[in-house]
């Protein structure tokens, strides 16, 4: 039994090193030639090579070891992570105030997390591909047309799903970070007096005697960490112990080797400081290297695109996107979806990226505003949880937050300097992001208050309906309600039109909760309201996609059997007005009409068999 454990623990850990790490993984490729680079002027004298070094160093073990690992890691909603799993434990033991505060942390957490989606592959694949350049600037004009055409490919295959190429991540990556640490170990033995970096003292030196240009320097440094935040949000596909195995005893090793060796090779020969990852290799490794690179940053942007999908169905099923198309690509893994609309608007945003800014070392000014901005809402929501819900003692939550805080603020003001070199673009997004959700929040609340407000109390109709019925027509006829409280839409439309009723009336409404998952039998409940009136609420978790046909199978093991040919379902389908009373701004109005007219109908959502629907319209004035 143990060995069983074990090996299923080594497979889990192998399978977290090519979807967890992958992102984190490939930052050797472009942070250390970022902390020299140009703009900034810092020259790769010994101090300084030494004082970056210990700079990155202590920033993979302070941000990801110690606060990720040790504390993100903890604050687990059913084993799920994830920025909006996260605000969704934060609210849960506040009052009504202060929960829109932290929802509105998490929407925001989550609009900088879809920037990072765009700008990950763009400026992973470029930086390596861009290594080709090292082996003869003949490839220099290539390099963005073969950049673009692998992130096409790529995204071009997402409909097919990714289970048969993710048998190939794990060992992938094993092979990548196998590959970092040899080439840090061969550079490491030239000069063994980088490893005085591991001393904080240097970066502490460093930082006092280059104080502005140490400041911008975080900016660059912070590239060490891009995907830390991974660890934590696909934590529900491994678990805890898979993630930390992973990063402590390969992962980090690898990361501290390699940047050694590359501080070891800037040492020896100041000049490689241009590109010194592809330097460091062997020069007849290069193009393995360069092969190798794509390969692990495909991946890595494989991580960062699924993220990106899972994160659009949370917000569907929380209530903050509208509907959208989601397939399932796999039989086995409930994670493992498919949304086409938001693929498409991925890959046209990270095409315009790379024509826009053309190289890497361009893109760099806009990575790390998005991945600090998330790292410092993640610090602020976990404070919340340790205090709310696991009630640690305020004062040393306060304490150790504050310092994790302190760098995340650290570092997030030296990317805002980049704000007019690229920063704004993940802040654009960012916003866009956040209106959007924002905007449909209080849209469908407003349109619910709407409905209330006209609704016919149910209790009353049910007992009208049983005493004063009116024409009764064979089977059964399931009405799909937002509301527990008043009679349908649908159901007064088809009363006033068709004159008739079912002779079995269902009410069935499909709730949304703030957990990832719903046990089987919790799914659904069943209540008779009258002789012929009956209730079903059905309740799903954030990371399921709701399906009729699945509620009535349970339904029939509770006793209420469903004939499909014998059964009509009715919904509402409304038509949004706009007027001047009070609720949304009027621009937030045609966003939000906007956004319902494009949302993805009921039936297609919910997988209602299509031949035994009928919609009724609905004219609401918002």
């Amino acid at each position: 039994m143990q060995a069983q454990n074990n090996q299923a623990m080594a497979g889990l850990t192998l399978a977290a090193l090519g979807v967890v790490y992958g992102d984190i993984g490939t930052s050797p490729l472009y942070t250390l030639k970022e902390c020299f680079s140009p703009h900034l002027g810092i020259l790769p004298t010994t101090e300084n090579v030494l004082g970056i070094l210990s700079l990155i160093l202590w920033t993979l073990i302070l941000v990801v070891s110690v606060k990720y690992v040790i504390f993100v890691l903890r604050a687990d909603n059913r084993g799920e992570g994830g920025i909006m799993t996260l605000s969704m434990l934060a609210k849960r033991h506040l009052d009504s105030p202060h929960r829109w505060m932290i929802m509105a942390l998490g929407l925001i957490g989550a609009g900088l997390f879809f920037g990072d989606a765009v700008i990950t592959p763009a400026i992973s694949v470029l930086s390596a591909v861009e290594g080709l350049e090292i082996v003869t600037p003949v490839f220099t004009p290539y390099v963005l047309p073969i950049a673009l055409t692998v992130l096409i490919a790529l995204f071009l295959i997402q409909s097919h799903g990714t289970a048969k190429v993710g048998k190939l991540f794990g060992p992938m990556m094993l092979l990548w970070f196998s590959a970092l640490a040899a080439i840090g170990i061969s550079q490491i033995v030239t000069n063994l007096s980088v490893f005085a970096a591991l001393n904080p003292l240097h970066a502490i030196r460093f930082m006092a005697e280059h104080a502005h240009i140490g400041f911008l320097a975080l900016g660059s440094v912070v590239l060490c960490v891009t995907g830390a935040e991974a660890l934590y949000a696909d934590m529900g596909h491994f678990g805890r112990r898979p993630i930390n195995i992973a990063w402590t005893w390969l992962v980090m090793p690898a990361l501290a080797l390699n940047y050694l060796g590359q501080g070891a090779l800037v040492l020896n020969n100041p000049a490689a400081v241009k590109n010194p990852f592809f330097l460091a290799a062997p020069e007849w490794a290069v193009i393995p290297m360069v092969i190798l690179a794509t390969m692990a940053t495909v991946i890595a942007s494989q991580a960062v695109i699924s993220g990106a999908f899972s994160m659009v169905r949370q917000a569907i099923q929380l209530g903050y996107l509208p509907r959208m198309e989601i397939r399932h690509t796999s039989d086995k893994e409930i994670g493992q979806i498919y949304i086409p609309l938001a693929n498409w608007i991925l890959l046209v945003a990270v095409m315009v990226v790379i024509v826009a800014f053309q190289s890497s070392g361009a893109l760099a000014g806009a990575y790390g505003i998005a991945v600090t901005g998330t790292m410092a809402i993640t610090t602020l929501l976990t404070m919340f949880v340790a205090i709310n819900n696991w009630h640690w003692p305020k004062l040393p939550v306060i304490a150790i937050g504050s310092i994790f805080l302190i760098i995340d603020l650290a570092f997030f003001s030296a990317n805002a300097l980049k704000l007019f070199a690229g920063g704004w673009l993940p802040v654009l997004m960012g916003a866009c992001v956040f209106m959007l959700m924002s905007t449909w929040r209080q849209g469908r609340r407003l349109l619910m208050q709407r409905l209330n407000d006209m609704a016919i109390p149910l209790e009353g109709f049910v007992e009208n309906m049983e005493t004063y019925s009116p024409s009764r027509v064979q089977g059964t006829a399931v009405f799909l309600t937002n509301s527990t409280h008043g009679v349908p839409h649908a159901l007064l439309h088809n009363l006033k039109h068709n004159k008739v009723l079912h002779e079995r009336v269902i009410l069935m409404t499909i709730r949304a909760e703030d957990v990832p998952y719903i046990e089987t039998e919790k799914r659904v409940e069943i209540a008779q309201m009258s002789p012929t009136f009956w209730r079903v609420m059905a309740y799903y978790g954030f990371k399921e996609t709701p399906n009729v046909q699945d509620i009535l199978d349970l339904c029939e093991k509770q006793g209420m059997a469903f004939e499909l040919m014998d059964t009509s379902f009715f919904l509402s389908r409304e038509t949004l007005v706009q007027t001047d009373r009070d609720g949304l701004s009027p621009w937030r109005e045609k966003l939000f009409v906007w956004m319902s007219r494009n949302a993805l109908r009921a039936t297609d959502f919910f997988q209602i068999p299509t031949n035994r629907v009928v919609e009724m319209g609905a004219q609401v004035e918002l």
